[in-house]
C-alpha cells in the first residue's frame, strides 16, 4: 500500500517557513511530488528532509525563482529521468520521472496560460507534445501514474463559477476537451474514480478571500493508467493544509 501526495507549494522556501517540514513529518507519505519549487536544491535545507527519511530528486528551471519540480521518496527509485526531451519545456523544469519496479511516476507542472496569448499557445503546444511523449513512454512503461498541477479544471463540478470563468485560461473549451481526451486515452482521474460527484478544490486565488469562501478550482490531478486503476484505494484533497494557494492531494494505491 502506497501513500502518494502531490503538492504545488508555490515556492518551497515559503512553504517551509509556514511549517511544511513539520506537516510532512506528521503526514509521512511514502512519496510526495512537489511542483513550483522555485528553487535549487542548494537553496533548501535538505538535511531536515533527509532526517525525515526521504531521498530527494530535483528538476529546477534554468530561470531562477521559477517553476521546477521535486520528488521526495522513502522508497529508492530504480531510475530518475529529468525532462521529456523537448528543450522548450525542459528548461522550465516541468517533468520529473521516477521508476519503481514495474511502474513509473511522472511529477509534472503544466504551463499556465493566464499571462496572455503567447503563454496560452505555449500551454496548448505542451499539451499536444506531452501527449505524444506519454504515448511513447507507455510502450516501455505501461503502468503509469502522472501527478501534478495540470492548470486545467476539467468539468463544471471542478470550478466554483463555471459560467463566469468560461473564457478564462484553465477552463477554456479546448483545454477541457484535451483533458477529456486524456482521460479517454487509458487513464483514470483517481479522485473522480473514487468520488464521481463530490465537489472539492485544490487551488484558490489569493484574491478576495477565495479560500475562506471556498471559491476554488480543481486543477491538480492524479492520472492512473487503466491497467492499475483497480488498485486505487482512496483519493482526495487535503483542503485543511495551508502552505500555498494550492492544497496537497493524496492517493492511496495498492502497488
Amino acid at each position: 500500500m502506497l501513500n502518494i501526495i502531490y503538492y504545488n507549494v508555490n515556492e518551497i522556501r515559503s512553504a517551509i517557513s509556514k511549517g511544511f517540514w513539520e506537516w510532512l513529518g506528521e503526514e509521512q507519505p511514502d512519496i510526495i511530488c512537489i511542483q513550483e519549487t522555485k528553487a535549487l536544491p542548494t537553496d533548501v535545507p535538505v538535511l531536515e528532509l533527509e532526517a525525515l527519511g526521504y531521498r530527494h530528486c530535483w528538476y529546477s528551471a534554468e530561470k531562477k525563482g521559477y517553476s521546477g519540480v521535486a520528488t521526495f521518496s522513502k522508497i529508492a527509485p530504480d531510475a530518475v529521468i529529468t525532462g521529456c526531451g523537448i528543450a522548450d519545456y525542459d528548461r522550465e523544469g516541468r517533468v520529473l520521472r521516477t521508476d519503481f519496479g514495474d511502474w513509473t511516476l511522472l511529477n509534472c507542472y503544466f504551463p499556465s496560460g493566464t499571462t496572455g496569448d503567447i503563454r496560452q499557445g505555449f500551454k496548448m503546444k505542451f499539451l499536444h507534445d506531452f501527449t505524444a511523449y506519454v504515448e511513447d513512454l507507455k510502450k516501455e512503461r505501461p503502468q503509469l501514474i502522472i501527478v501534478g498541477d495540470y492548470n486545467i479544471a476539467h468539468r463544471e463540478i471542478d470550478i466554483h463559477d463555471p459560467k463566469g470563468n468560461k473564457n478564462s485560461s484553465g477552463f477554456l473549451p479546448d483545454e477541457r476537451a484535451w483533458l477529456t481526451r486524456w482521460f479517454e486515452s487509458g487513464f483514470k482521474d483517481a479522485f473522480r474514480h473514487c468520488h464521481p460527484d463530490t465537489v472539492e478544490y485544490s487551488w484558490w486565488s489569493f484574491r478576495a478571500g477565495s479560500r475562506g469562501n471556498n471559491k476554488g478550482w480543481r486543477i491538480d490531478y492524479q492520472s492512473v493508467s487503466d491497467n492499475i486503476s483497480d488498485k486505487i484505494i482512496s483519493a482526495g484533497q487535503l483542503m485543511q493544509v495551508v502552505h500555498s494557494d494550492h492544497c496537497p492531494v493524496k492517493m492511496v494505491i495498492d502497488l
